[in-house]
């Protein structure tokens, strides 16, 4: 990612890095995104090509991909050359996507390779009865019957208004969830992210899908870059609660890898109520995805609110045999948002629910500054205590859900909104200069008949002299939601963030939020 520090929850300074990095990277995959985004027009797709748009019949199956991913990782690495046919611009781009074309597989439509958007060509191949067969003449497969090489592909339902899974760009791919709109991404993998040098970005060169029935999709790719290759299996099913994608992968070290985040999310977080400074737009907010969400293996529950920070801020939770984590979009409400557009009140959340125990290691969330909403500025990936070498192998099994419910709910209490602002009263200016009031509303089955007599406090963990003051009370009027105000001395807190939940007899009535604090 462009802008990067050292592995701390402090906010750092950012830096250059040398290469081509994830911001630019994803103002050009935004330019495309746009194109995810455009009204669900309806479009014929005739039956896929003949016998002679595909090569002969090869064996497939999982073991022989692993086993040329593990051969690939011995030899090294080359670095992909982009397509003599990709078209010159993003117009040109959306007019042989959209419109009458042949499918693949049933309902798979081919993305065309573009300059400065995905240059690159990928392999597609069909898969029936263990063989698989190359798509190796694309003529019929873009508008018009033009000639393209594919740079990805989308999958669309079974009566062609809308596609509900995409692959584009990298190890990227994202799906529509239950609301049929576009927000966040998901990657294959990610190495060296937040880190001050250039991320590396390796990428899904080859494809393999097989019908499985309306809205079902299996899905599986090589991937390959300077420090790793692997096989990964995705089986994909849309359905009225969103897509679930049951992913498992074999990972190929080539070389030692500093920071390799497994099953990382990729999303945009401009502003929102609690941004004591407004940015310039009319709408009250603009962002993807508004917190983390994790259930660690000890049972806890953390939900992080996301941020646009001045500085560039790394955290890292610690979640040893973590059950769960993602980025959620909890507030859903239009009026929220105002955007008629781009809809980000209809924006999914993605869970990822690990398969198997992960081990020891964290939940790292990296946040920097952007201006803008045309840019992804937020990341979130499993990170393993187990330091990555050349020559390991790491294998891997994950359920992603994208889905407009909130996965992490549960009996407990979860945080549905914070605010920032001026501590004390309204007009008391006897109050330090360098206070800070943080409020959260909570909400959830756990404090159904609770009242203020009820002895729910807000435990924070924090030394009183950075707790000018602390409060928690059923909001008037509004069924099981519950208030804590904070007023805090920064300067006075021994890091530069507060955990705050619900507490009652010594039990947690809710989930554990994670503020940053800048002092």
């Amino acid at each position: 990612m462009r802008e990067t520090g050292p592995q701390t929850g402090n906010p750092v300074a950012p830096e250059r890095a040398p290469a081509m990095a994830r911001r630019e990277f994803s103002a050009m995959i935004a330019s495309m995104a746009g194109l995810f985004a455009l009204p669900r027009l309806a479009e014929a797709a005739v039956q896929a090509g003949s016998a002679a748009n595909f090569g002969p019949s090869q064996p497939f199956s999982w073991d022989n991909l692993v086993s040329n991913a593990q051969s690939a990782a011995a030899r090294p690495w080359t670095a992909p050359v982009a397509s003599a046919h990709a078209v010159a611009d993003f117009d040109t781009a959306v007019k042989l996507t959209y419109g009458s074309a042949q499918s693949l597989a049933g309902d798979v439509r081919l993305f065309p390779t573009s300059r400065g958007v995905a240059p690159q060509a990928v392999k597609i191949h069909l898969v029936e009865n263990g063989t698989s067969r190359q798509l190796v003449d694309t003529h019929g497969f873009f508008v018009g019957n033009s000639r393209a090489d594919p740079a990805g592909f989308r999958v669309m339902t079974a009566d062609q208004h809308s596609d509900w899974l995409a692959f584009l760009g990298a190890s990227y791919f994202r799906a529509s969830g239950s609301r049929d709109q576009y927000g966040l991404s998901a990657r294959g993998v990610s190495i060296d992210t937040a880190m001050p040098k250039a991320e590396e970005f390796p990428a899904f060169t080859e494809f393999w899908i097989e019908n499985l029935g309306p809205d079902r999709v299996r899905i599986h790719a090589a991937l390959d870059g300077p420090s790793v290759t692997g096989a990964y299996a995705f089986d994909c099913t849309h359905g009225k609660q969103g897509v679930t994608q049951d992913v498992r992968a074999s990972l190929f070290l080539r070389r030692d890898v500093e920071r390799l985040g497994l099953a990382p999310i990729t999303s945009m977080f401009w502003y929102d109520q609690s941004d004591p400074a407004k940015r310039g737009d009319w709408r009250p907010e603009i962002h993807d995805s508004d917190g983390l969400a994790i259930h660690a293996g000890n049972g806890e529950r953390m939900w992080v609110p996301l941020s646009n920070p001045h500085l560039t801020r790394t955290n890292a939770m610690r979640a040893d045999g973590v059950k769960g984590f993602g980025l959620l979009q909890r507030d859903q409400r239009f009026d929220h948002y105002q955007d008629d557009g781009a809809f980000y009140d209809r924006r999914p959340s993605l869970w990822v629910e690990p398969q198997g125990d992960w081990g020891k290691g964290a939940v790292m969330l990296y946040q920097m500054t952007t201006n803008s909403e045309t840019s992804d500025n937020i990341a979130a990936f499993w990170l393993s205590d187990e330091a990555a070498k050349a020559g390991q192998r790491r294998d891997l099994a994950y359920k992603l859900t994208w889905t407009s419910e909130d996965p992490s709910q549960t009996a407990s209490a979860r945080c549905v909104d914070t605010w920032q602002g001026a501590p004390g009263k309204p007009g008391d200016s006897n109050v330090p200069k360098d206070a800070r009031k943080f409020v959260f509303d909570f909400e959830g089955p756990a404090l159904k008949g609770l009242t203020r007599d009820s002895g729910v406090t807000a435990a924070t963990g924090l030394p009183a002299a950075a707790v000018i003051a602390a409060a928690a009370y059923p909001v008037v009027g509004a069924e099981n939601r519950w208030r804590v105000t904070l007023d805090l001395r920064p300067s006075a807190m021994p890091s530069p963030e507060v955990r705050v939940f619900l507490s009652r007899g010594g039990q947690a009535l809710s989930e554990t939020v994670i503020q940053g604090v800048q002092a």
